[in-house]
């Protein structure tokens, strides 16, 4: 395969790295200490159309694909994991539901505002109890007539309660499947529906820029034509989702640990000791190279994923080793990163803090390392 890029998607991924150097750096970290959700970058990226990146121009997108996002997250979190995520979530688990499975009429209303980033949406599939047991759905949802009443509550739910937060898609129990399992169901929930809350946003260990939080569903009611996709297929409906978002995930992650290759790399120019550039000693240098080679390896993990995804072939092991390597690798880089800064690696001051704070979620969000290991395992037929 060849993984050189085009020259549009080269553009785009220096425009958005421009992007990302010129607008997000000079205020996230202001954001991120104070637990702000940077509304002007928001702003600035759906101008850009960032948001509607990988959607057709018939329903008010860009006309790109997946991967031109993919490239999109990583140069944002080279800089920021917090806009990235925001973008990541808004695109592949807020619009990406609607996009995939809504009627026409659901396109309709829904995605010009989310494609043109005006409006957000979360995805609702987490709760409190459940974790990475996806199928151990709490939440219930019954017909009454014309309406759905939602019982129940969720855990985690980005980009869910910011001020342009219009909807949520939220997986539910909708009845009993002739096997005796349960029958999962998908429904878009307005923001602002009688019965629908949003918790206060978390206190988060990184992401701090990020919006996230829980929400509860008491005799929460919404129209029968709420319904997305079809009736009971709920849970292949989400997994597609997470298949897809496992690329995307990866892609921010190589973007993190890059990040933290640019930073070393300056640092251990500027930073003097015993005479000379710590970057002379070789100690330094094979740190970076060996991040560097961790970075490389795991960009070209989603690459060859997104790849067989847009060419129609079977791409959930590729997902799932792209997310785990590449997670794992921002990680290590994080830390090796904070290693060479040395105590200014433990000042919120330098990058490196931030990106060592963001790092762990990565192994954890959208499907955590040990279920990426079962899905790989059971793909390969254990």
């Amino acid at each position: 395969m060849d993984f050189r890029l085009t020259d549009e998607q080269a553009a785009l991924r220096e425009s958005v790295r421009d992007f990302a150097r010129d607008v997000v750096a000079p205020v996230i970290a202001e954001h991120y200490e104070q637990h702000t959700f940077p509304y002007e970058v928001i702003r600035q990226m759906g101008k850009m159309g960032l948001f509607g990146l990988p959607f057709d121009e018939e329903h008010g997108g860009m006309g790109g694909d997946y991967f031109a996002l993919c490239l999109a997250l990583e140069e944002l979190a080279r800089v920021d994991s917090s806009v990235a995520i925001t973008l990541e979530a808004a695109v592949s688990l807020g619009a990406m539901p609607i996009y995939r499975f809504g009627t026409e009429e659901q396109k309709a209303t829904w995605l010009p505002r989310l494609l043109s980033g005006e409006a957000l949406a979360g995805f609702g599939l987490t709760e409190p109890g459940t974790g990475s047991d996806a199928a151990g759905t709490q939440t219930r949802a019954v017909l009454d007539g014309d309406e759905w009443v939602i019982n129940g509550s969720k855990a985690f739910i980005t980009n869910s309660g910011t001020d342009i937060t219009a909807m949520v898609t939220v997986t539910a129990v909708t009845g009993t499947n002739p096997d005796g399992s349960k029958e999962l169901s998908t429904i878009i929930v307005p923001t602002g529906t009688p019965g629908f809350t949003v918790a206060p946003g978390y206190s988060k260990v990184g992401w701090t820029a990020s919006d996230t939080h829980e929400l509860t569903f008491d005799d929460c009611r919404v129209p029968a034509a709420n319904l997305l996709g079809e009736r009971g297929r709920g849970f292949a409906q989400f997994l597609r989702i997470l298949d897809e978002g496992r690329i995307a995930i990866a892609a921010l992650a190589v973007g993190l640990a890059q990040g933290c290759v640019d930073e070393s790399i300056k640092y251990a120019k500027e930073r003097h000791a015993f005479g000379r550039p710590i970057g002379v000693n070789q100690a330094i240098q094979f740190k970076i190279a060996d991040m560097e080679l961790k970075a490389h390896t795991a960009r070209l993990a989603y690459y060859d994923a997104a790849a067989r995804m847009l060419a129609g072939e079977p791409f959930k092991r590729q997902a799932a080793i792209a997310k785990l390597h590449a997670s794992t690798i921002a990680v290590d880089n994080a830390r090796e990163a904070t290693q060479i800064h040395g105590g200014y690696g433990f000042m919120n001051e330098y990058p490196v803090a931030r990106f060592w704070r963001d790092s762990k979620i990565l192994e954890i969000g959208e499907g955590t390392s040990e279920v990426q290991r079962m899905i790989i395992a059971r793909d390969l037929g254990l």
